[in-house]
């Protein structure tokens, strides 16, 4: 299908320019580390904390575990016209809200890396097990709040069964789907500007809806477009190749933090899958009112951390500024 978005004007594409360069010239200017907490310190636990431990890494590259500095696509920047980067978004917790259904999300970690171009456009590339890993959270009321009541023969025969807390019992997850897009670098240290789209779905599990039962899907994603809600406390620190503490490192780390993320400007699907041969599809999309539109959702993330890797200059190290920042990368490991 055609897109329908216009062409960015002149001055729209002007705009995004000096945006870019703002946030590269934050980046670049590196002061000193201060003593503001770090990002990525907000004690993510279970799955997304789990993920980001099967790497540790020293100083300034903590938040950056899954960060895919082997890429190709990153491996290939040169420094002098695309330049590899890595960028890690952290929140302990937060909600979504998909049709007149809130559920809580539990802890979030968003992680990539990023190919910046001339023109101040740029490609996100994500890690091989996705840009989003998430901890699974319960939803409230269960299938019980989800389904129930109903006249329903079917449906009502599940509700009568529902007097065992295990079989109530409904786990929901956000998942990554696809490649997210529309990296925006300075709109992480400013309020009211999406940093990127993130296309995910949402797996609701239960013994009555199988194991196949989703809200979103590949082929039609929720599309999240995070935004600060509030100015956040930017800090900026130069470290070294492994990334201890350097005040004149090649290396610098932008730090976004204290506020929470938000968005309402997505669509939700309606579910599939759920039940033998998607027969719960409908009771699902009945009691929470889905397909939903773009304004009858919302999503928050609270007291998000964000952080973005870089070199300083990374003309100086051309061409070899993808590979460099590979080896870096893997001599922080511990």
């Amino acid at each position: 299908m055609p897109s329908l978005r216009r062409a960015p004007s002149r001055a729209a594409r002007a705009a995004a320019a000096a945006a870019a360069s703002t946030a590269l010239a934050l980046l670049a200017a590196a002061p000193p580390a201060t003593a503001t907490t770090p990002a990525g310190s907000a004690g993510a636990t279970g799955a997304a904390s789990e993920a980001a431990e099967d790497v540790q890494l020293n100083g300034e590259w903590g938040p950056f575990t899954r960060c895919p500095v082997d890429d190709p696509a990153m491996l290939a920047a040169d420094g002098a016209t695309d330049t590899a980067l890595c960028i890690a978004s952290r929140s302990a917790s937060g909600s979504i809200k998909i049709g007149n259904q809130t559920v809580p999300t539990g802890a979030t970690d968003l992680q990539a890396g990023v190919v910046t171009h001339p023109g101040a456009t740029s490609t996100v590339v994500p890690p091989a097990g996705g840009a989003l890993v998430a901890d699974p959270a319960q939803l409230p009321g269960g299938l019980l709040g989800l389904m129930c009541p109903s006249d329903i023969p079917l449906v009502s025969d599940i509700c009568r069964q529902l007097t065992d807390g295990r079989l109530n019992r409904v786990t929901a997850t956000v998942e990554s789907v696809g490649r997210p897009t529309d990296f925006n670098l300075l709109a992480g240290v400013v309020a009211g500007r999406p940093i990127l789209t993130v296309p995910v779905r949402i797996k609701l599990d239960n013994p009555f809806l199988g194991d196949r039962c989703y809200i979103g899907s590949a082929s039609e994603p929720i599309l999240l477009r995070p935004q600060n809600a509030t100015a956040p406390t930017v800090r900026t620190a130069r470290f070294a190749g492994d990334g201890t503490a350097d005040p004149a490192g090649p290396l610098n780390r932008l730090s976004a933090s204290g506020a929470d993320q938000q968005d309402t400007t997505y669509a939700v699907p309606g579910a599939s899958g759920c039940g033998l041969l998607g027969t719960l599809d409908w009771a699902v999309n009945l009691k929470t009112g889905l397909p939903a539109a773009a304004g009858a959702n919302a999503v928050r993330l609270d007291s998000a951390s964000t952080s973005v890797a870089a070199f300083a200059a990374p003309g100086s190290v051309a061409p070899e500024q993808g590979r460099l920042l590979s080896r870096y990368w893997h001599s922080a490991v511990r």
